[in-house]
């Protein structure tokens, strides 16, 4: 059960940031922003090393526990290995999240880019996964995953056969394939959804309760 919690936050002079927290495990967290923090890009910081000359992430990284941050567009997720629950921490995040707002300063450097693979590289990554791991799997229940786009570190997936319209497309993909492509190609950022699952064969089917 995904429990969501916000907080109003009061910084630069009188403006009030919103920032809803959303646990989707218990190691991670995604923390939705009412302003860009990053403008219509994304990055993920593997490690507190990396994060070195990106205030963001190195007021993030600065809380005990964090292991991994990714920023994208409004929105930080966020890894823990602390056994404290999210609320709790979740409050220190935000706490991070406020100041790096208020001070204005950039949220990921031009150095922090400098050894990230070529969009090429990941693309290629990318379908390995999708064709040694991924698919055979969903192949067992009639679906597929295709690779669509990749633009800088965003990959763009399409869902197809009996993965298209199914109620549990979501699941699928926050706690399957983002898992999965992220645990080889940790560069990966964002795992966008662009299928259609209306048109799919069973739109929206949901199992009947016993």
């Amino acid at each position: 059960t995904v429990t969501r919690y916000s907080e109003g936050i009061v910084g630069m002079s009188t403006a009030e940031i919103s920032i809803t927290g959303e646990p989707i495990s218990e190691a991670t967290c995604r923390f939705t922003v009412d302003r860009p923090v990053y403008p219509d890009r994304s990055f993920a910081f593997l490690n507190k090393a990396q994060a070195q000359g990106s205030p963001l992430a190195e007021r993030i990284f600065a809380i005990d526990g964090i292991s991994r941050v990714i920023v994208a567009h409004n929105q930080v997720t966020v890894n823990k290995t602390v056994a404290e629950q999210w609320p709790q921490i979740g409050r220190l995040v935000g706490a991070a999240i406020r100041e790096h707002v208020a001070s204005g300063d950039i949220a990921v450097s031009d150095e922090a880019w400098e050894g990230m693979p070529s969009t090429d590289e990941i693309r290629e990554s990318v379908q390995r996964v999708l064709d040694a791991e991924i698919n055979p799997s969903v192949a067992e229940h009639g679906g597929v995953i295709r690779l669509i786009d990749v633009q800088e570190n965003r990959v763009f997936i399409q869902m197809g056969g009996g993965c298209q319209g199914c109620g549990q497309a979501n699941v699928t993909l926050k706690f399957g394939i983002e898992n999965v492509i992220r645990a080889s190609v940790p560069e990966v950022a964002e795992i966008l959804d662009v299928t259609d699952h209306a048109a799919g064969r069973n739109p929206y089917h949901t199992p009947s309760k016993k």
